[in-house]
């Protein structure tokens, strides 16, 4: 899927997708634009004795040609991804992580150019602050700021995400083909709006002739 996560979340508003799939404020650290299937995990407070624990290690289970999505609880300091993990992701043939939280060990990504997309960056680990619970589980991505109205995007195993340098977006897999063929056509239309304004035409009248509005 080439086409930009800006054009995809366009196409994905247009869809009735609220949210436009943009997991918000999530944002690269290292690496290049990256697309695939979602692996999903569900990360949680240390001190959460009632959630289920893993019996292997989440990287260890990534499926090849995936990108690994990961939730942590919401105004974690800690991050949850490091170096270690991302040589461990790239053994298994994994494409990038995207993570609704934070990253650690940025020059070892850059190093190894692995895309990391996370809300934030940290010093410290997992230990003692969260741990994995859960992988292949539907997330909800939430913008963690407060009071926030901005509607939340959810993640099954197996939706299409997509990150580049604007951000990253999750195409839910049964509207792929849709969002796909609609965001070639927005595309259109905004490449017949670029050639008039920049002939001179302006804004506005560029919009009112090729978006009707």
């Amino acid at each position: 899927m080439a086409l930009s996560t800006c054009q995809l979340a366009d196409a994905l508003i247009r869809l009735g997708v609220r949210s436009g799939g943009y997991l918000a404020d999530i944002n690269r650290f290292s690496g290049k634009r990256v697309s695939g299937p979602a692996y999903t995990v569900q990360f949680v407070s240390a001190d959460d004795t009632d959630a289920p624990k893993l019996s292997n290690h989440f990287v260890d289970t990534a499926p090849p040609g995936h990108i690994i999505v990961i939730d942590a609880p919401p105004h974690t300091r800690n991050a949850v991804w490091g170096g270690l993990m991302t040589a461990g992701a790239q053994a298994r043939g994994a494409l990038g992580v995207v993570i609704s939280g934070r990253c650690r060990d940025l020059d070892e990504h850059r190093a190894a150019e692995f895309p990391v997309f996370a809300r934030g960056h940290s010093i410290v680990g997992q230990s003692p602050f969260t741990r994995p619970s859960a992988i292949n589980v539907s997330l909800l991505i939430r913008d963690p700021g407060e009071q926030v109205t901005f509607p939340p995007t959810q993640v099954a195993p197996g939706d299409w995400i997509v990150a580049d340098g604007d951000g990253v977006v999750c195409v839910p897999k049964e509207l792929k083909t849709q969002v796909e063929e609609l965001a070639i056509k927005l595309g259109q239309i905004d490449e017949r709006c670029m050639e008039d304004i920049q002939a001179g035409k302006g804004v506005q009248a560029s919009f009112l002739k090729h978006r009707g509005k």
